[in-house]
């Protein structure tokens, strides 16, 4: 009897309807940056960032020690079926958590920083990983075996999305106060301008007690006791109470962006507190911070992201425009073509952008590698200079060493040793990189690295949208491209991809063309083959070396990559969605080479330099504007401008029919 009133109990199954996301399921985030400036606040966060890595990475060592497991059992899951023999090894989401909620248990430590309810989640995005490699997706493809990542790649904790049926239910991190609210407490109640300052307060836990909305059986209105919920002031991310509640709430102050132009964005996202979703806790690499380290909360909203009225209005008459475009993606540039839809002179005229490196993007470029490599070297120099019995000495320094023996010297010592590390007859290092000593200067060193790299790759998606969105408005949201791997060009040609990155730009496209109505269409390259082909029809043979296109049936020359771009505007589809039922509509194109004539080959001739507008390089280095000397604008219709256009930097007053504008040259960076 008594055993069975110890018996543990177990909450039973939901009889309200489960939600479920907006039938859109669009959801958006905003980064919110965190003031952490308390030395005490700054301590908690890094070490609940130590304790759920310490989770992390006891889970991936599970899921990799079962997964070996399950791949090695063939017969079994020949005889018994793979269903089975992923239960008995607990190759699960539940598994997963158990042996998360073990990890926590056992190490005493852990609980003082970290709840179940994190643990939890970490516990599923390590089943997330494993799910993509136990099962293939649609087009037959697994992902790789689970690894265990490193400490420095750790940079954030998911949190637990708010229950949307029961009313203030936030399990882990939560979002508290009110955007009215902040911008009262830094306006002084509104008699000042917004302006944050450089601490932010930490906001206060409510006190008191709040009425309740009910009445007691007295008759008296019902009191409670005041939460975080009741809080509405500035805006903060709380962790409530901590596992075992004695250190109290970890409170965060938010800091929004306060730029005149950023206002809009804000309220899209912080206005509507109904909306809120998600939080989650990241870390980014910030030299001069702090520990190295500054944080951030990402926001997850249930609806669309912002999009600013010109982009949207862009969009709507890129939407409206009746053009076909074709894009030609190679090593050095991108190349896109446009005419109309209905090959009449009357409704436009063809148009052609070309997209590549400046000779200033290019010495940019050349800088930002160049520091790069000095970095690299200043870290080995740091290794060795800390970890001298593990390396050699060079050839140079074992002469002088025998040189001075000879003479009778005293032997010099050697700070930085510049030999091979010591290893074994196989190879492998006697000692792992991961055991050696690293200085101050070293952890430094390597968190600028990895704050730079960051800033660059950011840098360039950000010009990829900028791009993308002047390319659709010029050309249109539908676009045909060749459906290549680029991730196998990078055999051949991966430091020029690394600086021209024209798979990040196709991607962008692609995303423009979705938003505008659009869409970005992909064809087969054996069906088309549309570098070997003139726009008269006829198959003109190419090596990679030739950049030229010339046709001996029609006459036609220009740039090999033009061309490709123009005949992609004419390929056709008996499937869209299928790459392989891709066909050249040869008639189309002599058709369009018939009507438009000069303007067409106009729009395939070579593109006109340097750029005029401001130059960016990799990461946010930045020239000064420079004025080229040109020649004076006829009239005629010009395409669309970027912000990177370039303009004519020649003379082609002895061209005759030559249009100013026509073919831009457009900048990555």
């Amino acid at each position: 009897m008594q055993a069975a009133q110890t018996r543990r109990k177990f909450r039973g199954k939901n009889k309200a309807p489960r939600w479920k996301k907006p039938d859109d399921g669009m959801v958006s985030v905003m980064v919110l940056p965190l003031a952490v400036t308390d030395p005490a606040d700054l301590a908690r966060v890094e070490n609940l960032f130590g304790s759920m890595w310490s989770v992390k990475r006891a889970a991936q060592r599970d899921a990799r020690a079962k997964t070996d497991a399950y791949w090695s059992a063939f017969h079994e899951r020949n005889e018994d079926g793979a269903k089975a023999v992923r239960q008995r090894l607990g190759l699960s989401r539940e598994s997963l958590e158990r042996c998360a909620y073990k990890h926590l248990e056992d190490a005493g430590h852990l609980k003082h920083h970290a709840s179940k309810a994190l643990s939890m989640h970490m516990a599923d995005e390590v089943w997330n990983g494993v799910q993509r490699h136990l099962f293939p997706d649609a087009t037959g493809k697994r992902h790789g075996r689970p690894k265990t990542g490193r400490r420095q790649d750790f940079t954030r904790i998911p949190g637990r999305a708010r229950s949307h049926t029961a009313d203030r239910k936030w399990e882990t991190f939560r979002l508290v106060g009110s955007l009215h609210g902040h911008v009262m407490a830094y306006t002084d109640g509104g008699q000042h301008a917004f302006a944050q300052p450089r601490r932010l307060r930490v906001p206060a836990a409510p006190s008191g007690v709040v009425p309740t909305g009910t009445t007691t059986a007295s008759g008296k209105p019902g009191t409670r006791k005041a939460t975080w919920w009741d809080h509405t002031g500035p805006l903060a991310v709380v962790f409530a109470g901590g596992p075992d509640g004695s250190r109290g709430d970890l409170v965060l102050p938010v800091r929004i962006p306060q730029q005149p132009g950023q206002w809009a964005r804000v309220e899209h996202f912080l206005s509507n507190p109904g909306r809120w979703h998600k939080v989650d806790l990241v870390r980014r690499r910030k030299a001069s911070a702090p520990g190295g380290w500054v944080y951030e909360a990402h926001l997850m909203i249930l609806g669309p992201g912002y999009t600013s009225p010109a982009v949207q209005q862009m969009r709507q008459r890129a939407a409206g425009m009746d053009r076909i475009a074709g894009v030609d993606g190679n090593v050095s540039n991108v190349s896109i073509v446009s005419m109309p839809a209905s090959l009449a002179p009357a409704d436009g005229e063809p148009e052609s952008t070309e997209i590549t490196l400046s000779p200033a993007e290019q010495a940019l470029l050349e800088q930002a590698a160049k520091k790069r490599r000095g970095r690299a070297r200043a870290l080995e120099r740091s290794r060795r200079a800390t970890n001298t019995a593990q390396y050699g000495l060079s050839k140079k320094q074992t002469r002088r060493a025998e040189h001075r023996a000879s003479k009778g010297l005293t032997p010099k010592v050697v700070t930085v040793p510049g030999g091979a590390r010591a290893a074994r007859s196989d190879g492998v290092p006697k000692q792992a990189f991961r055991r050696d000593r690293l200085s101050t200067e070293y952890r430094g060193l390597r968190a600028r690295q990895a704050e730079s790299a960051a800033s660059a790759a950011e840098h360039r998606r950000h010009r990829a949208r900028l791009l993308a969105r002047e390319i659709i408005a010029a050309h249109g949201p539908v676009l045909v491209v060749e459906d290549c791997d680029i991730r196998t060009w990078y055999r051949l040609w991966g430091k020029r991809l690394s600086q021209t990155t024209p798979g990040l730009l196709i991607s962008a496209l692609e995303r423009e063309c979705t938003a505008a109505g659009g869409r970005l269409v992909r064809a087969s390259t054996w069906s088309t083959a549309l570098s070997q082909h003139c726009l008269c029809g006829e198959r003109v043979k190419k090596t990679l070396r030739d950049r030229e296109h010339k046709c001996i049936a029609c006459g036609l020359a220009g740039k090999r990559d033009l061309v490709s771009a123009a005949l992609a505007a004419f390929v056709r589809f008996a499937d869209v969605d299928d790459p392989k039922t891709a066909y050249l509509d040869t008639t189309a194109s002599r058709h369009a080479q018939i009507v438009f004539a000069q303007g067409l080959e106009e729009a395939l001739r070579e593109s006109t330099a340097p750029s005029q507008n401001t130059v960016r390089g990799a990461g946010h280095a930045a020239v000064p504007r420079q004025r080229e000397t040109s020649a004076p604008r006829t009239a005629g219709r010009r395409s669309r401008a970027t912000p990177d256009e370039t303009r004519p930097g020649r003379d082609h007053a002895g061209k005759p029919g030559h249009r100013p504008g026509r073919n831009p040259q457009l900048t990555l960076w």
